[in-house]
């Protein structure tokens, strides 16, 4: 299947997906501040710069797209793409890859990881209580 798009339009549309600050990210800061809790954003001196640090407490937040960062299961925000699959298998994988270390070196440092994907955000009050048993443990 063929992009619909040319090369330097294509390149046009990727260069605007953010990387920091996207929605399901403030949707997670804005709920976690509502809980009572401060953080400090993007912890550039951890192993795969956290979301939200939550130093405090010995916390971490990642807050992963699906698609960019492979949710398993029925995730419909997760399928791959149809076309180019020889350039984005390898590119998907390595982010997984690349979230699984990262999650371990921070587990092993003495800090506890919690991953929210962007479709856990429709459910809100799931999600609040699932962030109120982390904070607790």
């Amino acid at each position: 299947m063929a992009d619909v798009f040319t090369r330097k339009k294509r390149s046009v549309i990727m260069s605007h997906i953010r990387s920091k600050n996207t929605k399901p990210e403030i949707a997670v800061r804005r709920l976690i501040r509502e809980m009572g809790y401060s953080y400090r954003l993007h912890g550039k001196s951890l192993p795969g710069r956290p979301d939200l640090v939550l130093a405090r407490y010995r916390r971490v937040v990642f807050v992963h797209g699906c698609f960019w960062h492979v949710h398993g299961g029925r995730c419909k925000r997760a399928r791959p793409p149809r076309s180019r699959i020889d350039y984005w298998t390898p590119k998907l994988e390595a982010n997984k890859q690349r979230d699984r270390l990262a999650a371990g070196r921070l587990r092993r440092s003495g800090w506890r990881v919690l991953i929210i994907w962007e479709c856990q955000l429709r459910h809100a009050e799931k999600l609040r209580r699932r962030i109120q048993r982390f904070m607790e443990d």
